[in-house]
């Protein structure tokens, strides 16, 4: 058990021992928005999370959970695998976000075709997706892992652009199946396996016999794709990129 004041005892100022105690307490939050959670809390949400995402794939916010609760061992290795890396290093220092209020929509949309900016954008456009939908993290009881997986979810939109995947539900499998193979993360590992059972017998067909192997190959080929100041590639060539981090063309 915790050491509690006694009702004889006076109550610590307000301040530094009042926030030791609210941290003994387990409230202490480590940035805005965290919600400490116990193993047992971690494994029911984990739980509930995941029945939800396969229930409905496009539930967006168990899958945020779902990542958040089972990420304990891979979110540690990616953030190793920054730490290690120049460029990847910088980011974890320099905390750049993507999000509208952080991108010059127009001068985006000015680059050439085929740049990694203008491309990007096209991509929002094109599928009516925007950055600011990216839940920020609750449940990860670090908070540099909280960032790691943060910006995780805020390039996940440029691996459909890297990658050449829309966002349907063929799309979306093929590029869990790429992360899956890049960041080890449960959440990836589930969506990639059981993805495709709503898919159609010529959409799977396609799937094994194209997709997947390519994505697998790639995944494994390329560069841990968090190492990537993206912010500062927009007018990069997308194949360029491609080509630099180690996926190969889109079938």
């Amino acid at each position: 058990g915790r050491a509690r004041l006694s009702q004889a005892e006076p109550r610590a100022r307000p301040g530094h021992g009042e926030e030791e105690e609210v941290e003994e307490e387990g409230c202490y939050q480590l940035y805005p928005g965290h919600i400490p959670t116990s193993p047992l809390q971690k494994a029911l949400l984990a739980a509930g999370s995941a029945a939800m995402a396969l229930y409905d794939p496009y539930r967006h916010d168990m899958v945020a959970v779902l990542g958040e609760t089972t990420g304990c061992l891979a979110l540690p290795n990616l953030r190793d695998k920054m730490k290690h890396h120049p460029e990847g290093y910088r980011i974890l220092q320099e905390r750049p976000r993507i999000r509208l209020s952080t991108l010059d929509m127009g001068k985006l949309r000015g680059l050439p075709d085929g740049s990694l900016g203008r491309e990007y954008v096209r991509f929002l456009e094109d599928n009516k997706v925007s950055p600011d939908t990216r839940m920020p993290p609750k449940f990860v009881d670090d908070e540099e892992l909280a960032y790691v997986i943060q910006r995780y979810r805020e390039v996940h939109d440029l691996m459909h652009t890297l990658l050449g995947m829309p966002t349907n539900m063929l799309g979306e499998v093929v590029v869990k199946w790429f992360e899956a193979v890049q960041t080890g993360l449960p959440m990836c590992v589930l969506g990639a396996a059981f993805g495709p059972v709503r898919l159609s017998a010529r959409k799977l067909q396609v799937l094994a016999t194209e997709l997947v192997p390519w994505a697998i190959r790639s995944g494994l080929n390329a560069s841990c794709i968090l190492n990537v100041y993206y912010e500062q590639r927009w007018e990069q060539p997308v194949e360029s990129l491609r080509e630099e981090i180690g996926i190969f063309p889109p079938p």
